[in-house]
Order: C-alpha cells, then sequence, then structure tokens
C-alpha cells in the first residue's frame, strides 16, 4: 500500500482508458486499492432492490474506481496535467507543489 499523491477535491484528468482526456474532482480515494473515485468519470449502472432509504429501487448510475497511475493532476495556472513534488513549505512541513509552475496545492 503506497501513499496517495492525489487527494479528495484535486482537479484531475485521465491520461488512459475510455475516459481519457476527461477531466473532473476526486469525490473519494482509496489507498489500500490505489483507486481514485472521479466526478462523472467511469460511470457504472447499479440495479438496487428496494430498501427502506430508497423505496423505489431501479437503477443507479454512479462512479466507478480508476486506478491513481490513470490520472494526473491538473496544473491551476497552466490547466494542463503535471506531477507533483515535494517541497517545505513555511513551517518546515512538506507540502504538495505541480512540476510545471511550482504552485502549491492545498
Amino acid at each position: 500500500m503506497a501513499k496517495l499523491q492525489i487527494k479528495k477535491g484535486d482537479t484531475v484528468v485521465v491520461i488512459s482508458g475510455k475516459d481519457k482526456g476527461k477531466q473532473g474532482t476526486v469525490i473519494a480515494t482509496e489507498p489500500k486499492k490505489e483507486r481514485v473515485f472521479v466526478e462523472g468519470v467511469n460511470t457504472v449502472k447499479r440495479h438496487t432492490k428496494p430498501s427502506q432509504a430508497n423505496p423505489q429501487g431501479g437503477i443507479v448510475t454512479k462512479e466507478a474506481g480508476i486506478h491513481v497511475s490513470n490520472v494526473m493532476i491538473v496544473d491551476p495556472e497552466t490547466k494542463t496535467a503535471t506531477r507533483i513534488k515535494k517541497v517545505e513549505g513555511k513551517d518546515g512541513k512538506f507540502v504538495r507543489a505541480t512540476v510545471k509552475s511550482g504552485t502549491v496545492l492545498k
């Protein structure tokens, strides 16, 4: 299990697979499986049985996971895909920054 450099809330672009070129926001991560869930990308339809929470049941569309190696962070300044590096912040802790422009990510 590796620590993911992509966090919830990051804007990413898919660099390989059927959804190549699509952009979206990361809505969840699974570090143990090295997967990320991106809003509006890799959607699947699930047939759900009626329950108390969903009395109607039916077909629900939701996002499936994508392997973390198939997505890259979008640089906020240049709006292109970029890698991430660790730089030392003002308080001595290491923070994430983009390689292309050096912008520090939150």
